[in-house]
């Protein structure tokens, strides 16, 4: 028998929880399935950190190289660019852009719907399943003939990976506590950081097959990469699994111990996981939402206008093509490590925005070197910090949402749209560097500085709003204590539920 097992009989995290709250069994309600599973065991310290690892080796593995190949397969247009994607299928004036416009249409227009469908259609199932439909979608671009199939190709692809990274994210929420989400968001988007130095490479390695068959080297990439991405799909059907009720890889314990840390995270009586169309009103009508899109937005069009156009960007300096593919791999590098830096830093201080808003200053440096006449050199360390600052600020803008909305369905719904409606700012980024622009690509540089400009002033609103209102709710709940009440005096269970992360007792992370 397990240290777990033993330690099931001693007063469960449930029980601990609604004796400090002075909730009643009858108030609560089944959660996660936590009513087929042994009450949940107290845990030391040390216990729980090898519960927690024993997930992360379980998900995080399998959910970073998904995302690691989604990310290559939506970028790798950029390298393909610069071993005759562009000659061979005659992409003038605008044509590669607007190339790159049809994938981020469709993408940002199918992240809310998937996300309200992952539950449904478990995720053990549909996340592999979306995974091996991109990679035979991106397998067929490398042997598209004319632009109008490759748009074609790329809106399909837009299409079939909009699920993974709402449904991801969302994923996560279902296992891990709030504070301890930007580390996993981090680690599974530390994958595209680690897909940005791999693409340079593999496109390197893969531009010796040019000819082989026929094809050119872009179609090579397309092919090679796209065909990966199906192995690793189908490799993710064995071994994913759905939610923590559910995992064959813990026992009733551990399972039980993870429900109940999941159900009280947010809330003092428990979440509720049933779906009602009240829980998509009130992500709509929430202010949170619409305002942390736009910081969201801050980041992601300098993110996306980097990843899709390093290549090109360094190509100005005046190196050969392979040259250029290699020179792309050490920004991305030095982003991967930053970006588990503060992911580490930022879940153990409960803090997000000091750390968005030193990636935001990053990228402030980076494009003020990048629009200026600096020789080439500069401009070229000038990419490190674009790169770092988006990259490494990315999964705390995502997490710091996903920790001030409460309820299941809400979180789901309303992170879905944050990502989805930002990222739209990636399709404006797909159209900024053009290429009549080159070498400096004044107007590329300055609307990303824009869009930083943007997180400079929002950030601070955000900070200011969550501030000014959890300092009422501190006061709120200090008049219910002086009056010798409890906040179950005041309101029921039910009540509490509804009200979700605008209750007394919620705070909002700063």
């Amino acid at each position: 028998m397990s240290d777990i097992e033993k330690k099931s009989s001693s007063p469960s995290l449930h029980e601990n929880i609604n004796e400090k709250r002075g909730s009643s069994v009858s108030d609560d309600v089944d959660f996660g399935g936590e009513s087929s599973l042994p009450p949940p065991p107290t845990l030391t310290p040390e216990e729980e950190r090898k519960l927690w690892r024993k997930i992360d080796i379980r998900l995080m593995p399998i959910l970073s190289l998904m995302y690691l190949l989604s990310f290559l397969d939506r970028g790798n247009i950029g390298n393909a660019r610069l071993q005759g994607l562009q000659t061979e299928l005659d992409l003038t004036g605008n044509k590669y852009n607007i190339a790159l416009t049809m994938y981020f249409i469709p993408y940002c227009l199918f992240e809310c719907p998937a996300n309200l469908v992952l539950k449904k259609f478990r995720p053990s199932k549909w996340l592999p399943g979306i995974t091996v439909t991109w990679g035979i979608i991106m397998t067929l671009m490398g042997l598209v003939k004319n632009y109008p199939q490759l748009v074609g190709v790329r809106i399909c692809l837009g299409v079939a990976e909009a699920g993974l990274f709402p449904g991801v994210v969302y994923y996560l929420t279902f296992w891990y506590p709030r504070h301890m989400l930007q580390l996993r968001i981090g680690l599974f988007f530390g994958a595209a950081s680690l897909a940005g130095a791999f693409s340079g490479l593999l496109a390197f390695g893969i531009s010796f097959m040019s000819g082989t068959q026929g094809l050119l080297g872009w179609s090579w990439i397309f092919i090679l990469e796209g065909i990966a991405t199906v192995a690793v799909g189908l490799l993710a059907f064995v071994i994913m699994v759905d939610f923590p009720a559910t995992a064959s890889f813990l026992t009733p314990e551990e399972r039980s111990f993870v429900v109940a840390k999941k159900k009280y995270d947010n809330s003092s009586v428990g979440e509720e996981e049933k779906f009602a169309m009240k829980h998509l009103v009130s992500a709509l009508l929430d202010w949170q939402v619409w305002i942390h899109i736009l910081v969201y937005m801050s980041i992601i069009a300098p993110l996306y206008g980097i990843t899709l156009f390093l290549p090109s960007i360094i190509a100005t300096f005046g190196h050969p093509p392979a040259i250029s593919q290699l020179l792309t791999v050490p920004p991305y590098v030095v982003a991967t490590i930053v970006l588990y830096i503060f992911a580490i830093y930022s879940d153990r201080l409960k803090l997000r925005s000091p750390f968005i808003f030193l990636g935001l200053t990053f990228c402030l440096i980076g494009f003020v070197i990048n629009i200026s006449s600096a020789p080439s050199g500069v401009k070229y360390f000038g990419t490190f910090f674009v790169v770092t600052g988006s990259y490494a600020t990315f999964p705390g803008i995502v997490a710091w949402l996903g920790n001030n909305l409460a309820g299941q369905y809400k979180r789901g719904v309303g992170m879905a749209i944050q990502i989805g409606v930002g990222n739209f700012s990636g399709a404006i980024a797909a159209n900024i560097y053009r290429s009549i622009d080159s070498p400096r690509y004044k107007l590329g540089h300055g609307l990303e500085l824009m869009f930083v400009g943007i997180g400079f002033v929002t950030t601070p609103i955000i900070i200011l709003l969550y501030m000014r209102i959890n300092k009422k709710r501190e006061a709120e709940m200090r008049a219910i204590e002086a009056s010798g009440e409890t906040l179950r005096d005041r309101y029921t269970a039910q009540q509490l539920r509804d009200m979700g992360d605008r209750a007394p007792d919620f705070r909002y992370t700063l």
